[in-house]
């Protein structure tokens, strides 16, 4: 009777302090730490935080070449001319402001790899997605339209004046399609990584057996 009484309270204590193969609950699996399936674990949180850095980095040269080449329209007077319409949209500020957004989060997610910082990471970096292709569609459109602009500059009032802005407008555009471009391809990166890890982590909680209840 007595060995009966302590096999029992040696099995409670187990119990209530939890067995190493017994499932963790839902609040513990959503903030568990994010795993990689292939165990490169570091490698990922490198490559998020690389990631992160390179879309705040481009959202500061976007910023940058927007506020200049705004700053021309009014220094020239030339409020009211195509060569600015990539700024008049605003897209420089809006723009530059997402993607520093999704950067700082990514760069959070690659330090601290949850499930929660990672999924909203992966949101925003396709909010993100998203602008970019607006942004090269309006700075498309802006180098398109500048380019025919500088072929009616001689009827102009100053040909002189046309030029040099239709060239520094040119320039600018140039810059901030190629940063758009490149920020495009890091966002689409950073999602496809995560969709990547999301389908290997589901693919492996299928094929795994469930542990045998003893």
């Amino acid at each position: 009777m007595a060995s009966h009484k302590v096999d029992n309270a040696a099995l409670g204590s187990v119990s209530a302090h939890g067995t190493p193969g017994s499932e963790a609950g839902p609040d513990e699996l959503n903030n568990s730490v994010y795993q990689p399936i292939d165990g490169s674990q570091d490698y990922q949180k490198g490559k998020l935080q690389v990631l992160g850095a390179i879309q705040i980095l481009n959202a500061a040269m976007i910023l940058a070449l927007g506020v200049f080449l705004g700053s021309l329209q009014y220094l020239f007077h030339l409020q009211k001319h195509f060569f600015f319409f990539t700024f008049h949209t605003g897209y420089p500020i809006w723009g530059a402001v997402f993607f520093c957004s999704s950067g700082t989060l990514s760069v959070v997610a690659g330090r601290k790899p949850t499930r929660t910082w990672i999924q909203n990471s992966f949101e925003l970096n396709i909010a993100s997605a998203t602008i970019a292709l607006v942004g090269v569609a309006f700075l498309s459109v802006n180098l398109a339209v500048n380019i025919q602009s500088l072929r009616s500059c001689q009827s102009s009032k100053s040909p002189d004046l046309c030029n040099y802005m239709g060239s520094i407008s040119n320039g600018m555009v140039s810059l901030l399609l190629i940063l758009t471009s490149l920020e495009l391809c890091v966002t689409i990166s950073a999602i496809a990584m995560w969709c990547k890890a999301n389908c290997c982590n589901s693919r492996e909680e299928i094929s795994s057996p469930p542990n045998p209840v003893r």
